[in-house]
């Protein structure tokens, strides 16, 4: 650390020197390291009370420092008041009035430039309540004329530069899961007053001899406590002693010593520059920083600091400022400070103000505030500024001196420290009736949780409470001794509700107070949103759960709200706006809808919004674009940003460009991973631009287009592939086989695919089944093939195990061959009728969980047409023969009875012609009772051999033409009588055909 260019001379710590050089002396035994740290403590307190700046060291969140605070503005009215804040906040301090504290103000950057990308988006917040000391400074300075404020600490950009996001240590703490501890999301935490030890050894020293759990609970029985009552002087000189021993303990150098003396360089900087260019006397200057920071041993320290810092310059990163809602809860878990201690502190806060009736500063407006009298009102504005009387303004305080050339020398302090650290711990009494009502209230609270507490629990938590601080050394419990009380008597083996009795009690103390962020303080898209949503008439600033309705058909000017409540949805978090009733899908628009909106709870996220854009349309566009072109856009990200501006932004130029986009990354993927979605998606917009629009837009057929080549090259490695599944590459087929028609319309080759299906040799059960399922679509491959590799695989006892795997790739086959779910109905009722149980069983629960796990959305195919194959009733099931075992019905002779012979042909004499023409007769028609002319019979069949022979090809009876006749028969050659007993069927069949006698 740097050396002080001056040593202090105030005398008048001389005796406390004296005696911290004897306790060295008596416990070192002589002069070492303890001596110089003692020493130093002193020499701190010294050069800051010696400051003609006066420097007021504060803790962050303490009532002590706010009180003393409060007094001091009243007394000294200060002309300008420096504050430990990041500079570039200082025009939103004015928007607090439009608030109901606590609120945090955030500095927010989604468009970063300077920083790594994967830092964004950058956060910075301060949050503020109302028992601080900084509340206290910003009121007195906003609400009194004349008065300045000026933010000296570095900018928001500076924190990134100096500090780069890190682990929770000091100053940056990363909120709980809780709901109310995640309000400032991931921001890193500016905390004015960060007084806290950073040597784990002194801390874990301080707890133990203090008899407390947790820093928190040390500050308020040690500090927080004895400075409530103390003077101005005494306050400031204990701060300054305790920042000084935690800065002179913290560990040696390192990134965060840099950090913290670069912060104190800077802001010394900024108030010489301020002093300079104003002329402001630096006695009229009140100088608010953590106390850390005040025991400061830089070069810079002090209005006459020999220091020549240099600020660096800010990066090109463009910064959004707003308000946003804070909680107690939210302060609690970014500061690592104690379940509890900020709603204590803010009770704490109460009861001093009310003891010691100090009259504290809050702005005018400020929600919850009175509105002055008419009365008071004239009076303050007649009253002249103390600040700005001139006389007092020049006139030297008592018991200083004059330089005519300095003005003001501040007088040498008067020693409070000895006395303070000599006193007595001061015997605070019982007080009974605060007791009492907490033990009666704790037990109230338990009771509606659904704890089985009684009057006895009342009793056991006073007396445990008294009890419990009797063996901490203090009279009076404080609320962290009968929270623990508390917890031993009710708290028994299981919380009843929601809350333990520790949550209770913090509620109990105050509870867990979350702030808001007034309409007039919120940016142009928050009060765009709720005025658009104003026909709605809820009241969506307060906080909790509004249920809105919107019926559309007899109030139509509802839809620019739903519009406005889809695009939330779409970009706000899960919970802030959660539709009940109604959807909203390509082509598809509600009538009716019914939501629950959460708009105050998540007023963060819309202010955040608000950072983005001036509406909602432009942040989603901004968003959409971001995703589409970003560096790891996939195809799958890229058509849901298409789905999503057709939906919400209408219109066809961000959907043709973000398509356009669509079709550069998916020719760049070398990988199917995301195919089935890709598939899903794209049927979606196709379905939807053939109802909605005259023509297919240019991008989605080139998109068709260019996938079917895409997925043509990939299917062959997509199937020998390991790492891809049975699932992905059913969605290829899918695609491929869905798309055909209009990929071959547009130019596609068919010859592309059928080659891909030949290259494509599967080593998995699953895939080899989809392989077949392919080649069936694509015709290689018959139905009846397939039934019988199916029965193979049932034969093999080797196969057997791994058949439903078989099964899982036939039931992904559905998705891009859907005809084939008769064959896999087939497949799996084989397997359970064939299988003996000792086989069937012990693979029947993997058969189960695959299909559950690979296929759940194409069951209900699968189901579908098992319902349309098995009976409906059990009664027949019995008789029940499936259709694939069903035997043909045999072509057998008519009948006797009826037409015969020629009484046939008049009745249809368009058949007998057909079949006279085929076996090459003429003139076979005569009229009624003559013969018919021409060959008959068994002479037909060896006079038009070349006709008998495609008849005979025909019926599928073979050759019916036989060698020569043997000797002795009636005919030489052939004759019809050996054709016809030789081949009867044929004989039958020809006489059927012609219905010959």
């Amino acid at each position: 650390m740097s050396t002080p260019s001056e040593q202090p001379t105030n005398s008048s710590f001389a005796a406390l020197r004296g005696q911290l050089h004897e306790a060295a002396a008596e416990f070192s035994g002589g002069q070492d390291a303890l001596e110089g740290i003692l020493l130093g403590l002193v020499d701190d307190v010294d050069r800051a009370v010696a400051e003609p700046l006066e420097i007021f060291p504060v803790c962050h969140h303490s009532p002590a420092s706010a009180l003393a605070m409060a007094r001091r503005l009243r007394e000294k009215q200060p002309k300008v008041v420096y504050l430990e804040l990041c500079e570039d906040m200082a025009p939103l301090l004015t928007e607090l009035r439009n608030c109901r504290l606590p609120v945090a103000v955030q500095a927010f950057a989604s468009d970063i430039d300077g920083f790594p990308p994967d830092w964004a988006p950058l956060s910075v917040v301060a949050p503020i309540t109302e028992a601080s000391a900084e509340y206290q400074a910003v009121a007195y300075a906003l609400d009194t004329p004349g008065v300045e404020l000026v933010l000296v600490d570095r900018s928001s950009d500076h924190v990134f530069q100096w500090d780069a996001p890190r682990p929770p240590d000091g100053e940056t703490h990363t909120a709980e899961t809780e709901p109310e501890a995640a309000l400032h999301g991931e921001a890193v935490g500016v905390e004015i007053g960060d007084l806290r030890p950073r040597f784990a050894e002194l801390e874990e020293h301080l707890l133990r001899h203090g008899k407390v759990r947790h820093w928190s609970e040390w500050w308020h029985q040690y500090v927080e406590v004895p400075l409530g009552d103390s003077d101005h002087d005494t306050y400031r000189q204990v701060m300054f002693l305790i920042g000084s021993l935690f800065r002179r303990l913290a560990p040696g150098q390192g990134e965060r010593v840099r950090v913290d003396e670069d912060r104190e360089r800077y802001m010394w900087t900024r108030m010489r520059e301020h002093l300079a260019a104003t002329g402001t006397d630096p006695g009229d200057c009140l100088y608010v920083c953590g106390a850390f920071h005040a025991a400061s041993r830089v070069d810079e320290f002090g209005v006459h600091g020999t220091g020549d810092f240099a600020i660096s310059p800010r990066t090109a990163t463009t910064w959004q400022y707003g308000l946003i809602p804070s909680s107690h809860a939210a302060i609690e878990a970014q500061f690592g400070l104690a379940s509890g201690s900020v709603s204590i502190a803010a009770t704490e806060w109460a009861k001093n103000l009310k003891r010691t009736r100090v009259k504290p500063y809050r702005l005018e407006g400020q929600a919850g505030t009175k509105k002055p009298s008419a009365r008071k009102a004239v009076a303050k504005t007649a009253a002249p500024s103390p600040g700005l009387a001139p006389d007092a303004a020049s006139a030297p305080s008592a018991g200083s001196a004059f330089d005519a050339a300095t003005g003001p020398v501040p007088a040498p302090a008067e020693d409070r420290l000895s006395g303070f650290l000599r006193q007595p711990p001061a015997l605070h009494t019982l007080d009974e009736a605060e007791l009492l009502g907490w033990s009666v209230d704790i037990v109230r609270a338990a009771r509606r949780s659904g704890y089985l507490a009684s009057t006895a629990d009342a009793i056991a938590v006073f007396e445990t409470s008294i009890l419990l601080a009797a063996m901490r050394d203090r009279a009076k419990p404080t609320p962290y001794d009968f929270q623990d009380a508390a917890v031993t008597c009710i708290e028994k083996d299981s919380v009843p509700g929601r809350r333990d009795v520790r949550r209770l009690v913090e509620i109990m103390m105050g509870g867990d107070r979350t702030g808001q962020v007034g309409y007039e303080a919120l940016p142009p898209l928050a009060r765009d949103v709720h005025d658009r949503l104003a026909p709605l008439e809820l009241n969506l600033q307060q906080r909790g759960v509004r249920r809105a309705l919107l019926d559309m058909a007899s109030r139509p000017e509802l839809r620019a709200c739903s519009d406005v409540l889809w695009m939330l949805r779409r970009l706000l978090p899960p919970g802030a706006a959660r539709t009940v009733m109604g959807e909203r899908g390509l082509g598809e628009r509600s009538i009716q809808e019914s939501w629950d909106l959460s708009l105050g709870t998540h007023q963060r996220a819309l202010i955040e919004l608000g950072y983005e854009g001036v509406s909602l349309e432009q942040v989603l566009e901004q968003r959409l674009r971001r995703t589409a072109y970003g560096p790891r856009a996939t195809t799958v990200e890229v058509l849901a940003a298409v789905e999503d501006a057709t939906l919400h932004l209408g219109g066809r130029r961000l959907a043709d460009e973000l398509g356009t986009r669509a079709l550069e990354v998916l020719a760049g993927e070398r990988t199917v991973d995301g195919a089935p979605e890709v598939l899903r998606r794209v049927r979606g917009l196709l379905a939807y631009y053939r109802t909605a629009e005259p023509v297919l837009p240019p991008w989605v057929e080139s998109f068709v287009r260019t996938g079917y080549a895409h997925y043509c090259t990939l299917l062959p490695t997509a199937f020998g592939d390991e790492d891809a599944t049975v699932r992905q590459v059913a969605a290829m087929l899918g695609f491929l086989f869905s798309m055909e028609s209009l990929a071959l319309s547009l130019g596609c080759d068919r010859t592309q695919l059928e080659l891909a299906v030949a290259q494509s040799h599967p080593k998995d059960p699953a895939k080899t089944a989809l392989l077949w399922a392919a080649q069936v679509q694509l015709g290689t491959l018959s139905r009846g093939e397939l039934r019988g590799r199916c029965d193979e695989l049932l034969a093999n006892p080797l196969v057997v195990p791994s058949y439903p795997r078989y099964l899982s790739g036939f039931v992904h086959a559905l998705e891009p061959v859907p005809g084939l779910a008769d064959v896999v109905v087939e497949a799996v009722s084989n397997a359970f009728g064939r299988l003996p149980d000792p086989v069937l069983l012990p693979w029947l629960p993997t058969l189960i969980t695959t299909l559950r796990s690979n296929a759940a959305e194409l069951a209900p195919l699968l189901i579908r047409e098992a319902g349309r194959i098995f009976p409906a009733r059990l009664a027949a099931l019995d008789a029940w023969v499936p259709p694939w075992r069903e035997v043909p019905v045999e072509h057998t002779a008519p009948a006797a009875s009826g037409p015969r012979g020629a009484a046939l042909l008049p009745l249809h004499p368009d058949t007998c012609d057909a079949v006279a023409e085929l076996l090459g007769c003429t003139d076979i028609w005569a009229t009624a009772g003559e013969p018919v002319a021409g060959p008959t019979g068994a002479a037909l069949l060896f006079t038009h051999r070349a006709t008998s022979d495609a008849l005979a090809d025909l019926l599928g009876t073979g050759d019916p033409w036989a060698p020569a006749a043997p000797a002795g028969s009636a005919a030489s050659g052939v004759g019809p009588r050996s054709l016809t007993e030789r081949h009867p069927d044929t004989a039958h069949a020809v006489a059927a055909l012609l219905a010959a006698p």
